[in-house]
């Protein structure tokens, strides 16, 4: 079956550097049926699950996090950055392809037995995806399923870092 969602990502070769194709998500997000179509495709992978919440990490999870979040009715949580929320925050260190970064989120944000949904743009590594959940799982949340618009399926997170999580991507390329 032909993936609908796959025409509107567009590839970029040699970015950001040579010899790597680039799989742009935004050619999803500037087209309303792309849009439409992906929000349509998340919100079906989740029918007849209960959740609580969505969270996603900034800056493109926010994009679709909060729409399916509407969709969905229920609460949206903001992982962001260091020293881009206003409250108390827990803290969550991860590896990045090249270097470490940080995750925050409201120490208030998420209640035990909450059932929360992560959700991102890309699914390369998984070092976001994981330092998320755990952000999540702190606070006693449970993640009942991690959903992403893209997946290089060539590094291995699914089965690797993420191994153990229910994975859902929109559209799924063998290499990295």
């Amino acid at each position: 079956m032909e993936n609908k969602i796959e025409k509107y990502v567009r590839e970029i070769p040699d970015f950001p550097k040579p010899g790597v194709l680039f799989r742009d998500v935004t050619g999803i997000l500037d087209t309303g049926e792309g849009f439409r179509l992906a929000m349509i495709e998340m919100e079906s992978a989740l029918a007849g699950v209960h959740v609580d919440k969505i969270a996603a990490p900034e800056s493109r999870g926010f994009i679709f996090g909060a729409a399916l979040a509407d969709r969905l009715r229920c609460a949206f949580v903001p992982i962001r950055k260091p020293g881009k929320l206003p409250c108390r925050t827990i803290s969550e260190d991860y590896e990045l392809e090249y270097g470490h970064a940080t995750l925050h989120m409201h120490a208030d944000a998420v209640s035990p037995g909450d059932r929360v949904v992560v959700i991102d743009d890309l699914l390369a590594t998984g070092g976001t995806a994981i330092a998320a959940a755990r952000l999540v799982e702190r606070l006693g949340g449970q993640v009942i399923k991690m959903m992403f618009a893209i997946e290089l399926a060539g590094f291995g997170a699914r089965e690797g870092k993420l191994a153990g999580y229910d994975v859902f991507s929109l559209v799924r390329y063998p290499g990295k």
